[in-house]
């Protein structure tokens, strides 16, 4: 039976070996070398309170449209697998408590948005730069609103959350400081997976 967890659509799905034992190895490999590369950009942060601003999203948005939407997935899986298990992938760190933190709604949130542009080159995105973006900003704004509402659920009598005026707070948290720097970071992963993928179509 064939393993088919990409598609032909997605750069990695251009680069498949024939064979479905060296194709299960490839994808088994790319997951983890993928993880290596969230981890990385992961400890790329501005340490913000109480969400730090990270290259996740960039390394997530790029990863999910290079692998398309099983392979995509399942890296994020692995990543938080791997930062459960208490393995330092986070941006401060790792553990179930910090799974399950203030950046929670963002760290699971991240398997949507995987989801979504993988999906979204699956269907034929990898080299429409205009689609992709479109694609990547709409889960971007998804995962967003996941840690938003995440930051509301936690608000309690948190010190990161003015108990005067949660919503405006959690506002002020989970989402103001990112509008910006992830519609940059979406248009820079959208770029560089369209740009690889058009340079492939020529050759």
């Amino acid at each position: 039976m064939a393993v088919t967890l990409t598609t032909p659509n997605t750069l990695l799905g251009v680069f498949q070996p024939k064979g479905d034992a060296a194709r299960l190895v490839s994808n088994l490999a790319t997951v983890v070398l993928g993880t290596l590369l969230i981890t990385i950009c992961a400890k790329i942060n501005v340490p913000v309170w109480p969400v730090p601003v990270t290259l996740q999203g960039f390394a997530i948005a790029a990863l999910a449209a290079a692998f398309g939407l099983r392979i995509g997935v399942a890296t994020v899986a692995l990543y938080l697998l791997e930062g459960a298990l208490g393995l330092p992938v986070f941006a401060t760190g790792g553990g179930l408590a910090y799974l399950v933190g203030p950046t929670g709604g963002f760290l699971l949130g991240f398997l949507v948005m995987a989801a979504i542009i993988g999906y979204a080159t699956d269907k034929g995105a990898s080299g429409k730069p205009l689609t992709l973006f479109a694609a990547m900003v709409a889960a971007d704004a998804v995962l967003l609103v996941l840690g938003f509402v995440w930051l509301l659920a936690l608000s309690g009598n948190a010190g990161w959350i003015d108990q005067n005026n949660v919503v405006a707070s959690a506002f002020a948290g989970a989402i103001q400081p990112f509008i910006v720097w992830d519609i940059l970071k979406m248009a820079l992963a959208a770029l560089t997976v369209t740009g690889a993928w058009n340079i492939l179509a020529k050759r």
